[in-house]
């Protein structure tokens, strides 16, 4: 997903040039071993690109910083949601591990949230047919309920199309609506999005007072998100309900009314002004041509966000140490950038391309990690033949002993390098496998014990044997797409119509 507010999308439109287990670890000898082995095998690789990616991977793997720098983010700083106090002191953090790197270009660079967000604490009860108290916490970017809370009765939303929802207007107005999160969250389709990005707006158009989502996991554990996806604040009271106390709701409602209260005032504020963290290592020959490696720093405060981001911002860090520590420069230019604003719709990442549009002609690829640490496997290419083909020889050599090597067609436009996909720019998104991911994504679960400490550190080194690769290349990576052929890309996952009906593709 790609959103924006109004302004932004306004912008967007004038700017675009297209809108246009408990930590484990493998014992060094094996892992150098395996760095040994990867480079070994780099057919067609000069011998200095082969002692360098040694080298950089080495560093990475045999006595790197991925993990302590994960753990000093998640147990120094917490939770780091968007703009709070936690997230600046770690954009402060962060920008200072880039200098004490030897990196000398490192910049803050603003951009502007429409609103501020931090969650209020909760009360909330079923008041009949009995008492019982529920686990339920708001959504982030929606309003507080109103002073004394939302109290009411329950009705059971069958249908999220707008004609499903407007078939069923007469038995809202007033009423506390229940939705099941599985039906909220069928699939990862674009079309699918845009129906809960539309909910909250149609559910308060029909008169509805409030709205909960029953959760997905057992235990009664409670997810957050902001449905609306644009950093504003929603229109409607919404919030997540613990699984089996959402169930038990459901069940009575089937045998008769039922009703509750809950009350959570959030602190909101105006548009504030939230710093991206950008450092750069200067090409030697081609300062001008730039690969980007991002992740965003941001996460959400139900737990310390170690997977969800904090893993790919330990990556993009360690990346950019390895990297620094070779002590001569790459042939093109790096930028390593920590994105804020990404949980509430890629907000720093879209600003920041917007800012750099003029220089988007000349980065060369845009890398992302934001797939949580489980076993790093390669890279998506976003549905590019042409991407995936001039990737092949890195893969089946450099990358393959690293367990790298896998290149996957899917599009994935909902993290940090979809901003830079509407320029043409060849993105890869890191390959992760994503089996246990929705246990800890937005959950209290999210937390250092479940990162396995070599996958970690095996995605750092994929990371950065790739960008340094496509830094070092005699030539460049592959062409941008212009307006049309991208479309034909975006249209494969129905991506285009998506993004045209929120004003952010033509």
């Amino acid at each position: 997903m790609l959103l924006a507010s109004a302004a932004q999308s306004d912008l967007v439109l004038k700017e675009f040039t297209f809108a246009i287990d408990p930590m484990k670890t493998t014992p060094l000898s094996i892992l150098a071993a395996l760095v040994c082995l990867a480079v070994a095998a780099a057919a067609g690789t000069s011998s200095e690109v082969q002692q360098e990616s040694e080298q950089v991977a080495g560093s990475v793997l045999v006595g790197g910083h991925t993990l302590d720098s994960l753990q000093t983010l998640t147990d120094s700083f917490g939770p780091r949601v968007t703009g709070s106090a936690n997230y600046d002191r770690a954009v402060r953090w962060a920008a200072d591990q880039f200098r004490s790197y030897g990196i000398k270009n490192v910049k803050l660079e603003p951009f502007t949230m429409a609103a501020g967000w931090e969650r209020g604490a909760v009360r909330a009860s079923m008041i009949a047919p009995f008492q019982h108290s529920l686990h339920l916490e708001a959504f982030g970017w929606t309003p507080s309920t109103p002073a004394g809370g939302a109290r009411g009765e329950l009705v059971l939303l069958k249908d999220i199309t707008p004609e499903g929802i407007k078939a069923q207007s007469d038995s809202l107005k007033g009423k506390i609506v229940v939705i099941d999160s599985k039906m909220l969250f069928k699939d990862r389709s674009p079309k699918n999005f845009e129906l809960v990005e539309k909910s909250p707006g149609l559910l308060a158009k029909a008169g509805a007072q409030a709205a909960l989502m029953v959760g997905s996991l057992p235990n009664n554990v409670v997810s957050t998100g902001d449905l609306g996806w644009r950093g504003e604040i929603g229109p409607l009271v919404m919030a997540s309900v613990g699984l089996e106390d959402g169930q038990m709701l459901v069940r009575w409602l089937e045998k008769g009314p039922v009703s509750v209260e809950f009350e959570y005032q959030n602190k909101i504020t105006g548009p504030e002004q939230v710093n991206d963290v950008v450092a750069e290592i200067p090409g030697s020959e081609k300062p001008d041509e730039w690969i980007l490696l991002g992740a965003h720093l941001d996460s959400w405060d139900f737990a310390t966000g170690a997977q969800d981001n904090g893993s790919g911002t330990a990556q993009v860090l360690e990346a950019a140490r390895a990297i620094a520590a070779l002590g001569k420069p790459p042939k093109r230019s790096i930028r390593f950038a920590l994105w804020g604003g990404e949980e509430e719709g890629l907000v720093g990442s879209i600003a920041y391309a917007l800012t750099h549009a003029t220089e988007m002609p000349k980065c060369v690829a845009a890398l992302n990690t934001d797939n949580g640490a489980g076993h790093p496997k390669g890279w998506k290419v976003e549905g590019r033949q042409d991407v995936e083909a001039a990737l092949g020889p890195l893969s089946s050599s450099l990358l393959k002993q690293l367990g790298g090597d896998e290149i996957s067609q899917e599009i994935s436009f909902d993290t940090d390098h979809g901003p830079f996909m509407l320029y043409g720019v060849p993105a890869l998104d890191l390959l992760v496998d994503d089996g246990d991911y929705e246990q800890v994504h937005h959950k209290p679960a999210d937390t250092l014990d479940k990162v396995d400490a070599h996958n970690l550190a095996d995605g750092a080194a994929i990371v950065a044997v790739t960008a340094l690769a496509l830094a070092n290349a005699d030539q460049p990576f592959v062409k941008h797409l212009d307006h049309a052929a991208e479309n034909e890309v975006l249209k494969k996952d129905g991506l285009d119509e998506y993004l045209k009906a929120q004003g952010l593709w033509k």
